[in-house]
């Protein structure tokens, strides 16, 4: 500065947020003058973010009284409209800045640097170096990352690798249909009325199973595997004891020997002892075959093959993959069955696109997904009423400006997903489920988010999105879908958003399906 001897540091921006920008000699809270076109705007700095970060112990209190730890969606939404479109909070050791626009969604993700990092799970990193085993491209950061993650894009969520995740995923959703109509026949009752919950998730690790290892577990069939059910049981331990050790830290409760902490070691000792024997089982198979085979072996013995990652660094992607691509995607179809159950006028709206792009693409199931708009539009619209995650998380990796705050590099920063999708400003009757909003021509700029966005986004992806709708297109060809009248479901949060109490549904065939 010209007119004092301190050093002013220029917040650099990309077009089209910020033209053009010059200092103000205001000392000492290092505040900037944004201009563009005939206006101009003081950046406040960081300090004067509002919200509660100032005493993260009390905080905890607080939060633990108001059952932070199944309600921290709705603490969220709450905090927006307490404090506006930014807020800064710290709970326990856990300090964030939390945004909720699109616009502030683009600077964001613009600013998270050649080596992106989101909000490390440290129960999870906590039990690898317990265990000594290596972190996934999902843990992994820095260059580490950046090289694993080049390999595995190619593998696993390129487009050009559909045509061999869609005939396996489409079995399995056959497969699925068999099953329900066989619970029909044996209710003697025309119908099935049940919790379609461990159905789905069975239905979800069958499917991932399949694409990953490239053969079934077996999990549609009446007789489950003691060792698959294990599984199962784990993963859902694993979501369970995960939630409590986001603000209490692990090292903690390992020391006292806590209950929620051995739960934890258990449940990932089991997922991890599944993933191993699966993969012991293909890479013994490699080693017997002779010759080529034009079937697609799966993402893991594709891996192998390539040899471009060691085996311990394609075991912890692989298992990370299946044991996060199982709940998240079960779920969002419990949630969109509950809708279409909530809409029967939908339902068959839906129904009749399926049948047009069945009768179009002549059964060709690959063809078929190039011409269901509509119910890709019913999937992302249960992300947004009903996303996995309550946030995405990046650390900043350069100074930003977001609502006229100044905000540091290194900050953690969270999109909150679950207000966004409920914000009035941003979604037109946000409480309504509209998938034909996901059809409109005006821009949806940072609205569909529930995998992420970038080079960090789900790597799991491409092989969820297909799994998905490949199930509901099976799922409305075969049955109508009701649910128990006046009871209305709500969320509650385990580290993923969950439904607060059982969904039951009736399914009902359909005049000439089987």
């Amino acid at each position: 500065c010209r007119k004092c001897s301190n050093k002013i540091r220029l917040i650099p921006f990309r077009k089209p947020f910020i033209s053009s920008f010059t200092h103000t000699h205001t000392h000492p809270h290092e505040t900037y003058a944004l201009s563009g076109g005939s206006s101009s705007s003081i950046v406040r700095p960081f300090a004067e973010i509002p919200g509660l970060w100032k005493n993260g112990v009390v905080n905890l209190y607080n939060f633990w009284k108001l059952d932070g730890f199944k309600n921290l969606h709705r603490i969220m939404l709450q905090n927006f409209n307490t404090f506006g479109p930014i807020y800064r909070e710290k709970i326990g050791y856990y300090e964030s800045v939390n945004i909720i626009k699109p616009e502030d969604a683009a600077i964001l993700f613009k600013a998270e640097g050649q080596y992106p990092k989101r909000l490390q799970v440290e129960a999870w990193t906590s039990y690898r170096d317990y265990r000594n085993r290596k972190y996934g491209v999902l843990l992994k950061n820095g260059e580490d990352w950046r090289s694993n993650r080049v390999i595995l894009n190619k593998e696993v969520i390129s487009l050009k690798m559909l045509e061999n995740f869609v005939p396996l995923l489409d079995d399995v959703g056959q497969d699925f249909v068999t099953r329900v109509h066989k619970k029909i026949k044996r209710s003697g009752q025309n119908k099935w009325t049940t919790d379609l919950s461990q159905e789905l998730f069975k239905y979800a690790l069958e499917s991932v199973g399949s694409v990953l290892y490239g053969e079934r577990l077996g999990l549609m069939l009446d007789y489950i595997d003691p060792e698959a059910q294990r599984f199962i049981d784990c993963i859902t331990l694993m979501f369970k004891t995960t939630s409590p050790m986001l603000y209490i830290p692990p090292a903690l409760l390992r020391q006292v020997g806590a209950k929620v902490w051995r739960d934890h070691v258990e449940a990932w000792d089991g997922i991890f002892n599944q993933a191993d024997r699966c993969i012991q089982n293909i890479y013994r198979q490699l080693r017997q075959e002779t010759g080529t085979s034009k079937e697609y072996p799966g993402v893991l013995a594709s891996l192998l093959l390539l040899d471009k990652l060691s085996i311990e660094d394609i075991k912890a992607s692989v298992t990370e993959l299946m044991a996060g691509g199982v709940d998240t995607t079960s779920i969002t179809l419990l949630w969109t069955l509950y809708e279409l159950a909530r809409h029967p006028s939908l339902q068959e709206e839906l129904r009749a696109e399926v049948a047009a792009a069945r009768a179009a693409s002549q059964g060709d199931m690959q063809d078929m997904l190039k011409r269901i708009p509509l119910v890709k539009g019913a999937l992302k619209e249960t992300l947004r009423l009903h996303p996995v995650a309550v946030s995405l998380q990046r650390y900043i990796a350069e100074d930003i400006i977001i609502q006229n705050y100044h905000i540091p590099a290194g900050t953690l920063v969270q999109l909150g997903l679950y207000a966004m999708g409920r914000d009035p400003k941003v979604f037109f009757r946000p409480e309504q489920y509209l998938p034909s909003r996901w059809l409109r021509t005006e821009t949806q700029y940072f609205r569909s988010l529930g995998f992420g966005f970038g080079p960090r986004q789900c790597l799991g992806r491409r092989i969820a999105e297909t799994e998905m709708q490949i199930f509901l297109i099976h799922m409305l060809e075969n049955f109508r879908i009701e649910k128990q009248r006046n009871v209305e479901v709500q969320s509650t949060f385990e580290l993923i958003l969950l439904p607060d109490k059982p969904i039951i549904l009736t399914l009902k065939p359909l005049q000439g399906s089987q």
